[in-house]
């Protein structure tokens, strides 16, 4: 972050502006709207400085410019010289403008043209009445406090609040019945309400393959659980102020049991927070989601499972294999390369099975196990297989070959991230995405 946003409260000070012109004219009027005091000027003086909280500078002469500037800097006045980005102190940036709601967009000075253009997107987004609702919200702050002194409490409210009712009447121009909707659901709150699990999935890593409800949970939770799989660009996704409990799994390594994850997440909702369980790929595919909601039910905890992309789906898209194809598979199986009590615990028979395609979770270091399984049951070593590593995210790979080959090859191969095995003769029809074009996507 290049520079620092801040808002600052102008009412009743003085705003110098220096110059004359459209450009100094545009800069003027959101200075009028918050309250400023407007001292204009053709040409700078050091005295015109006197008691300013802020300057600008637009349309006079070069001299004049910089001398604003180096002026205004030395006392400490925050200062703008339009397009001149090293004479300023700070950046004036597009502005939406839902009094009292204000959204501020800034580029740092290196493309106001696209500070602009997302201005008018978000203007098209939100609501021409969102401001209302803010005040409406506004007008019942200290009742809130006094009838929840719980902030998750207070937190949980507002969410419902503000997309509720009250809010569809607010927005609506209905402002009487929104105040009476409001009142309605303050008086009708709890103050230590219990609260409620959401089993999230995360999806492969890639931020952007996010669901929007996940979207939207991680910027509502009180606190995220979340395990290895879960990478960064995700849980920049959550708000700033959530906590964050790692409970993160590697294969023989668990680093928090999965009876106290259980009992972690019942700890936390009846402490009456809105809780995130947040997790790589998929909730129920191999995730341990159905433990953890059957926990949940019989403590008696709401929850909710909310879907991510599963590691099948993000490895076959991103190496370009179909997954079912009508001349090939038409049947998916998914399948754990876990061990139980040391060996596979599998139907190889039923997985040796032709026309189908095996997609196996965390079946890289006993592949060659998987491999001689298949193979007793008459599956050819030459069926085409590949290893897929980190599908999905940043730095994603992709091992070709055989059956046989992979089975072979792939330890040597591996990196140690998160791989997926993919088996069938599917793998004969990848049609990888062009290396150009995956980077233009994801820039």
């Amino acid at each position: 972050m290049r520079h620092f946003p801040a808002f600052l409260d102008l009412a009743g000070r003085t705003a110098l502006l220096v110059g004359a012109g459209e450009t100094i004219e545009r800069k003027a009027e959101p200075l009028r709207r918050a309250g400023a005091v407007l001292r204009q000027a053709p040409r700078f003086a050091p005295a015109l400085l006197d008691g300013v909280a802020i300057a600008i500078g637009a349309d006079a002469p070069e001299e004049d410019l910089r001398a604003l500037s180096a002026e205004a800097q030395r006392r400490g006045i925050p200062v703008n010289i339009v397009d001149r980005a090293e004479l300023c102190s700070f950046v004036m940036p597009a502005i939406v403008d839902r009094d009292p709601i204000t959204v501020a967009i800034s580029t740092g000075g290196a493309a106001p043209t696209l500070a602009r253009m997302v201005r008018q997107r978000i203007e098209a987004v939100l609501p021409p009445r969102l401001g209302a609702l803010a005040a409406l919200a506004g007008r019942f702050q200290a009742r809130i406090r006094r009838a929840l002194p719980d902030v998750a409490a207070r937190r949980r409210f507002l969410d419902a609040a503000l997309t509720g009712r009250p809010a569809d009447l607010a927005l609506a121009g209905r402002d009487t019945e929104a105040e009476a909707a409001f009142a309605q659901a303050l008086d009708a709150a709890e103050a230590t309400p219990l609260g409620t699990v959401f089993l999230v999935g995360a999806g492969p890593g890639a931020a952007d393959l996010l669901t929007l409800r996940a979207l939207r949970l991680l910027g509502e939770a009180d606190v995220i659980v979340h395990d290895r799989l879960v990478s960064d660009a995700v849980l920049d996704m959550a708000r700033r102020d959530a906590e964050r409990i790692f409970v993160g799994k590697a294969r023989a390594n668990h680093c928090v049991p999965q009876e106290e994850i259980n009992a972690l997440l019942v700890r936390l909702a009846r402490q009456g927070r809105r809780v995130v369980r947040l997790k790589g790929g998929d909730p129920f595919v191999f995730g341990r989601g159905g433990e953890e909601a059957a926990a949940l039910a019989e403590a008696g905890i709401p929850h909710e499972v909310v879907p991510g992309v599963t590691a099948a789906l993000a490895c076959a898209a991103e190496a370009g294999i179909p997954l079912t194809h009508r001349d090939a598979a038409r049947t998916l199986t998914l399948v754990t390369g876990h061990t139980r009590e040391g060996r596979l615990d599998l139907d190889f028979a039923a997985l040796a099975r032709p026309a189908q395609t095996l997609a196996v979770y965390m079946g890289l270091s006993t592949l060659p196990a998987l491999a001689q399984g298949l193979a007793a049951e008459g599956l050819d070593p030459s069926t085409p297989a590949a290893i897929v590593e980190s599908g999905g995210s940043e730095g994603s790979r992709c091992l070709r070959g055989t059956l046989g080959s992979v089975a072979a090859e792939g330890g040597a191969w591996s990196s140690g991230r998160p791989a997926l095995v993919l088996v069938g003769e599917v793998v004969r029809l990848a049609v990888p995405a062009d290396a150009t074009t995956r980077e233009r996507e994801r820039a």
